[in-house]
């Protein structure tokens, strides 16, 4: 079975998507950058579905920077959802190795289908 890591500061946000995809995939979680980096060496996910604007010490951008700089994850596909929703902000995120760039609110549905769609 798959794995995809949840992260995303508001709990009601890693809820619905662990919900919606939870069926399916084993469902991570992690609340800010430092606990998300950590679950990316121990579990492996295939898929992270990566929150932009978190507290702490390291904000989704840079969580992505790091995964997509290791030679040991630089291949698992990252989603962003933001709610940063500008075309500057998207550019950003694709230049930096997003493989989606979801802004909140956003379609859950669209969500679990752009995984099922990269997982089968």
């Amino acid at each position: 079975m798959s794995t995809i890591l949840i992260v995303d500061d508001h709990s009601d946000i890693r809820r619905l998507l662990s919900i919606t995809l939870g069926k399916q995939y084993q469902i991570i979680e992690a609340e800010d950058g430092v606990s998300a980096l950590d679950a990316v060496y121990r579990h492996q996910p295939q898929v992270v579905l990566l929150d932009v604007m978190m507290p702490g010490q390291l904000d989704g951008l840079q969580v992505l920077d790091a995964i997509k700089a290791d030679p040991l994850t630089k291949d698992t596909l990252v989603a962003m959802i933001t709610a940063r929703g500008q075309t500057t902000d998207h550019d950003n995120g694709r230049a930096r190795g997003a493989d989606a760039y979801f802004i909140k609110p956003f379609s859950p549905l669209q969500v679990c289908s752009w995984v099922r769609s990269k997982l089968g």
